[in-house]
């Protein structure tokens, strides 16, 4: 068989056409919060989600896609999505896309950790060794204790934080719901919370808002099909290192929108951050 005949190729194409369009995406939503609450942008995000994952389940012929098996962890599942949106979102108001991207990677490999403490999963020595590489990397990219020392890095930490979470919770909510159910809930109550959370944090709509919400659900529910194809004919395992291309978009996009330019501590956290993730990837879960 050639290689493009291979399956797991066109799944690494389609996740990488994935992360292209969530790094557009963030682009959007970098110059959209600078006008808007988060909790609106989120809100169409949401909406858009809702609308998309019941033309999903129509599309798999799901039945009764509406009905949770465990509505405990489904709405715990989904409040975890929301709070990672929401700093995820916010720091894009205050850090240069790459920065954020940098520092929201760590996500995959506090999955492990996570994965460790609430699954009771076994994890080597040298994926513990490979994670606190991995942190140092961070810590490399934030420089606490110095007098450049920017506070709103630890935004998107908090983002990787509740992101691994919500992994972790996803796992334990695919034993009693299909992906269909799961993404319904999560259209529908990121929605919901998002609505209500808005009139609290209003902040008046422009001219121009409808047009960032267009884009906003284009290029997610783009990302979002992508995606759900990519996984459905390769392994979690072998797309999940290519996650890390999204860093890759942020500095490009970064850059020719914003002018933006990583420092030399960034790069070198980020390739760090990166080579470490891919070893815990390719090595602790075979």
């Amino acid at each position: 068989m050639s290689k493009i005949s291979n399956p797991y190729n066109y799944g690494i194409i389609l996740i990488l056409l994935t992360y292209l369009s969530f790094g557009i995406l963030d682009t959007i939503q970098k110059t959209a919060v600078q006008y808007h609450s988060v909790f609106v942008l989120l809100f169409v995000k949401y909406s858009f989600c809702l609308i998309f994952s019941v033309f999903i389940a129509k599309k798999n012929k799901v039945k009764n896609f509406y009905l949770s098996n465990n509505y405990k962890i489904q709405i715990t599942r989904c409040a975890l999505s929301v709070c990672e949106s929401c700093f995820f979102v916010l720091s894009f108001r205050y850090l240069a896309l790459a920065d954020a991207h940098t520092i929201g990677s760590l996500s995959p490999v506090l999955v492990v950790v996570f994965s460790y403490l609430i699954l009771k999963e076994k994890i080597s020595l040298t994926t513990w060794l490979a994670i606190g590489v991995s942190f140092f990397g961070v810590i490399l990219i934030m420089r606490p204790g110095m007098t450049i020392f920017n506070p709103y890095l630890t935004i998107p930490l908090l983002a990787a934080f509740f992101y691994s979470l919500f992994q972790v919770v996803t796992r334990l909510n695919s034993k009693y719901d299909d992906n269909e159910t799961m993404l319904f809930y999560n259209g529908l109550i990121g929605a919901t919370l998002t609505l209500i959370l808005s009139f609290f944090f209003w902040q008046p709509l422009h001219s121009f808002s409808i047009i960032f919400f267009i884009f906003l659900g284009i290029f997610f529910c783009t990302g979002l099909f992508l995606q759900i194809k990519a996984l459905s004919i390769t392994p979690a395992s072998i797309l999940a290192p290519y996650h890390y291309t999204v860093i890759v978009w942020a500095i490009f996009f970064g850059f020719i929108v914003y002018k933006e330019v990583p420092d030399i501590f960034t790069i070198l956290g980020a390739l760090i951050i990166v080579v470490s993730g891919i070893f815990i990837f390719r090595y602790s879960f075979k």
